[in-house]
Order: structure tokens, then sequence, then C-alpha cells
């Protein structure tokens, strides 16, 4: 069978187009140090993507979005908001304009203590935001999945039932790694067992390591979130296709690296059984970020 035709795919990591990358990453600079990074790369990442998308969306890079969602299917997209004026605010546009067609999540930032679990409430309530999300090593100062900085906002998430979305693995951009190491989130699941647990962008080189803790937390999932189709990790492909088809979700990576036509082209050549494909492409992220009506 392959991939199912008119399954309406929800993509877990998509965003207009960029009007300014390099202000996109802004908040990242602080941890940079090498020059290349600080003063060649629009994209802090770029030196892994060669053929990072440079899409001429017009005055609406909104409507633009939807048309590239509508060629390749997407029926649903999971956009990153905020309340700051800035690279998020077409985001926000295009979640207050289309909630039909998008949902929010909110970046948390355990640095700011309880202001920071304020402002999820705060997303939660004027938003609707689905999902929490974080990327421990582009903090400043770094914070590990397991510090007891993140501990407020991830009981925060079980008290609103919505998942966070962890970056998890050897980061892209050229900072220190330790904050993400994939063992540390064992400690997590342990200590928050209702915690619904996303990761983010890959967790390698620990692939494996990953798969035995989404085999030991129910609450534990993956999302290929940051990889081309042709590059998800083995272990990952053969998990889904084994014991955790429920818990393996599709995320994209466009604009920020990565082109819905190149995912596209290469996602039939995904070696996922028949039976994974609905789930990986939309089912499971219906039910662990509650998209379904009346959730």
């Amino acid at each position: 069978m392959g991939i199912p035709e008119g399954i309406g795919v929800i993509d877990l990591m998509i965003a207009p187009p960029f009007r300014d990358t390099k202000r996109t990453y802004q908040f990242l600079r602080s941890n940079l140090r090498d020059k290349e990074s600080l003063e060649e790369f629009d994209f802090p990442a770029q030196y892994m993507f060669k053929d990072v998308p440079h899409p001429e969306p017009g005055d609406d890079p909104v409507a633009f979005l939807l048309g590239q969602m509508d060629r390749f299917g997407i029926e649903k997209g999971m956009l990153g908001v905020s309340f700051r004026e800035g690279p998020e605010a077409d985001a926000l546009r295009a979640l207050r304009s289309h909630p039909d067609r998008f949902f929010g999540s909110f970046e948390v930032n355990p640095n700011a203590g309880m202001d920071g679990v304020r402002d999820l409430v705060r997303a939660y309530e004027e938003l609707g935001v689905k999902a929490a999300t974080a990327f421990p090593a582009g903090l400043n100062p770094q914070v590990p999945i397991n510090d007891a900085k993140f501990y407020p906002l991830y009981a925060k998430c079980i008290e609103l039932d919505i998942p966070i979305c962890v970056c998890a693995g050897v980061p892209g951009p050229r900072v220190p790694f330790a904050p993400q190491y994939v063992g540390l989130i064992d400690e997590v699941c342990w200590y928050f067992p209702e915690l619904k647990f996303v990761t983010r962008h890959g967790c390698e080189p620990w692939t494996d390591l990953a798969v035995k803790l989404l085999l030991k937390w129910p609450n534990l999932y993956y999302s290929t979130s940051a990889f081309a189709p042709r590059y998800y990790p083995e272990a990952i492909v053969k998990f889904a296709n084994t014991r955790g088809a429920d818990k393996v979700m599709y995320a994209g990576y466009y604009p920020m690296g990565l082109s819905l036509d190149r995912i596209f082209a290469e996602m039939p050549d995904v070696g996922f059984r028949d039976h994974v494909w609905p789930k990986f492409l939309r089912e499971n992220a219906e039910r662990v970020f509650r998209l379904t009506e009346g959730s």
C-alpha cells in the first residue's frame, strides 16, 4: 500500500517563510563562538543543510505556506507562536486567521522561573496552544533536560494536559550538546510519569538509547523534525515497524532547513510497513496533541 492518499498529513514543525532569517535566529547568537556561525551563516546549522529553502513568498507568507501545504496534502501544521513582535508575527497571524489549518506551540524558558510558567499559561489561555516546546542547548544559560528549572514547566504541562516537545541529541548549531543528552530523559519520565514528552531533532547519536526509553516509558514519543526522510535513523524505522507504531510522528523542517518538495519526494522510500503510515502521518499526532473535535 505505501503512503495512503488523502490522509490529511499533520506536520509537527512548520512555519511561514521567514522575512529575515538572521533575525529569526538572533536569540542564539549569545551562545555561539565560532566566526563562521556568527558572521557567515544565515541559519546556525547551515553547514549541515546543503539545500536550505529560500522561498519568495511575496507580500503574504501565510498564504504562500497554505499553498505549499495544499500541494503536499498537509491538513494541519504546528506553528511556534509567541507574544513578541518580530519573526513569530506571521505564525501568530496564521494561527488566528486559519485555526482549521494550524495549531500553536509555545517555547518555554526555564530560566525565567515562575514568569516562564505564567507565560505558558497565558499562551494556553489566550492562544489555545496545544504544546510547549524547549531547546535546552539554545538557552542562555543552557538548561539540561532533567534540570530542576524545568520541573515547574513539566508540572504545568501535566496540569494543562499538553505535551512538551524537546530537542534531544547533538544540536545542529555549534553549541555544547550536554544539556540534550538523551539519557537525561529517563529521569524526567520517571519523575513525571504523566508528562507527554515528545523528542525533537533526532536524538542522534543515541537513537538506540532513545528506542530503549521509548519502549520503557508509555508517555515518551519521537518526532522526525529536522531530518530528511532518507536520513531517518534505521533504529527508529525498525522500532515503528515493530513495537513503536504508536510512538513515532512526522515533523518536517520547513522553511528552516528542508523543503517540502524534498521531504515528500523522499518519503515514499522510507521503509515503514503499511499499518505505520496513517499513525506516523496523522493519527498519533491527533491523539498526543488532542486535535480531534471535542478534545
